[in-house]
């Protein structure tokens, strides 16, 4: 079994209940073990700042799936919440973003991990500090990078 981080985010319709669904979802799936759920933030938008804040939280798993049949499994899930991408950092339902796949190093045109940019945003490493403050990303720990990233705006519910 691998462990991998999960984020989840959403602005668009009942989010908390789309991040149930998916955990749910997860839960169920015979190659899927959710360990760890950090709370839930309310944070402002990233990219696109013109939309609604976000919800942002974080899931650690174990699984025997591999990195790529996790993100299908991640892509299989927004779609059944009803995503669709129109804009690039834009409104969604949801997103699940794999950010860390076992201390492995992929970067093709379908999956980038650890996620490239997720010790530079503060949505990410706020939530993920909570569950894993000392895993290492793009050589720190989560809590160090959390310290030097512009937290202001993030609320934890």
């Amino acid at each position: 079994m691998t462990r991998a981080y999960l984020a989840l985010g959403g602005n668009v319709g009942d989010v908390a209940q789309a991040f149930r669904m998916s955990l749910a979802t997860l839960r169920a799936h015979d190659h899927v073990n959710v360990l760890q759920e950090s709370p839930i933030y309310r944070t402002p938008p990233w990219g696109v700042t013109e939309q609604p804040d976000f919800l942002n939280m974080v899931a650690e798993i174990e699984t025997d799936l591999s990195a790529h049949d996790l993100l299908d499994l991640c892509l299989e899930i927004e779609r059944a919440s009803g995503r669709v991408r129109e804009q690039r950092w834009g409104p969604r339902t949801i997103d699940l973003d794999v950010i860390a796949y076992g201390d492995e190093i992929i970067s093709d045109a379908r999956l980038s991990v650890p996620h490239p940019h997720a010790h530079e945003r503060a949505f990410v490493l706020a939530p993920l500090a909570d569950i894993a403050p000392d895993m290492m990303i793009a050589g720190k720990r989560v809590r160090d990078w959390l310290a030097q990233v512009d937290a202001s705006g993030l609320h934890r519910l």
